[in-house]
């Protein structure tokens, strides 16, 4: 057995960080929070300000107990814009650099899988960008600097690196729906009649709990610089895989969904957007834009890297037959929680 730790936890109301948290049982936990509380003792702080937002006497007493750090807190918001996003995501790492460097902890910070997208976002491919206030750009960007930063630290660290966040296995449960969801929510609405993606592009998503499982594992491995893949690789279902997957459950749940066009991205900037898009309102442009920048992120068949499975104690690697229960199970959960489901939930199906 391991040693029990005194772990601040960034992040513990997120997506993440929330399921992470109770999966820490058996070491300390101490929180810390900004606006929202959570189950755990806790202090108030801001990784937007110097000495993580606590008074000398707290962060003192911080740095006397801590020994390791898990860093999940950061903005997803590709609508923040470049300076909020590097402020919180790049120069927040510094400053738990900082704090993990006086306490002398090991630091496991929590990036994303698409940093290895370098070449797919609409600004590096030489695309417009039309009217989107979505720019994952400025994401990326913040995170691989911040990854820069724990590996230059001098620090004993681990980076993980999960995909797309979706609900829990089994239930689909996710307490805060993110820019995927609002895809899926469009295409159950009926309100995408195209989407901007070849049917091959694979859409890598990780359920939530087995990330946090994948998370709790690395805590208590060795901090020796190792940087972890939490993706399913090729086990992601494609573009088309997860319209069909919205097509079933919608005609499952009686919603009327027809069935979009994918596209060539390449298509809806030549042909689409002179003829559909320009004429819409401003909403519903920026609306398209937005849809536009965060599909670009899935534009490659090429799977991602995947070290799901190398994580001892951890979850192990999903098939592709559980993502798509997963997908499922989350199209599921989206469609109770924004009641658009008409007709009694299946038998067998998640409520």
């Amino acid at each position: 057995m391991n040693k029990r730790k005194t772990v601040l936890l960034t992040g513990a109301s997120g997506v993440l960080g929330s399921a992470l948290l109770p999966l820490l049982g058996r070491h300390r936990v101490i929180a810390l929070i900004h606006t929202s509380h959570v189950p755990a003792e806790q202090v108030r702080g801001d990784l937007a300000a110097p000495r993580l937002g606590v008074d000398d006497a707290t962060y003192q007493w911080l740095t006397d107990i801590v020994d390791t750090v898990v860093h999940c807190g950061a903005t997803t918001d590709f609508g923040a814009g470049a300076q909020a996003t590097a402020e919180l995501n790049t120069r927040g790492t510094e400053r738990v650099i900082e704090f993990a460097g006086r306490a002398g902890a090991e630091l496991l910070y929590v990036s994303t899988a698409f940093v290895a997208r370098t070449d797919l976002t609409r600004q590096t491919a030489g695309r417009a960008q039309g009217e989107a206030t979505a720019v994952p750009d400025h994401y990326l960007d913040s995170k691989r600097a911040a990854e820069q930063r724990v590996r230059a630290s001098g620090l004993p660290y681990t980076i993980a690196r999960p995909s797309v966040v979706i609900g829990d296995r089994a239930t689909g449960f996710i307490p805060r729906f993110q820019g995927l969801h609002g895809i899926v929510t469009a295409l159950l609405k009926g309100t995408v009649p195209l989407l901007p993606l070849d049917p091959s592009a694979r859409a890598d998503v990780i359920p939530r709990d087995t990330a946090a499982q994948a998370l709790a594992a690395l805590v208590d491995l060795p901090f020796a610089g190792a940087e972890h893949w939490l993706t399913v690789g090729e086990a992601a279902p494609t573009a088309g895989e997860v319209v069909q997957a919205c097509q079933d459950r919608a005609e499952a749940f009686g919603i009327p969904m027809p069935r979009p066009r994918l596209v060539d991205p390449d298509m809806v900037d030549r042909l689409v957007r002179p003829v559909f898009i320009d004429p819409l309102p401003p909403a519903a442009r920026r609306r398209f834009d937005d849809m536009l920048a965060m599909t670009a992120l899935f534009d490659t068949a090429a799977p991602l890297p995947c070290t799901l499975g190398d994580v001892p104690g951890g979850p192990g690697s999903l098939t592709a037959d559980e993502v798509r229960d997963a997908v499922n199970a989350s199209i599921d959960h989206l469609a109770h929680a924004r009641n658009l489901v008409r007709t009694r939930t299946p038998e067998g199906m998640a409520a």
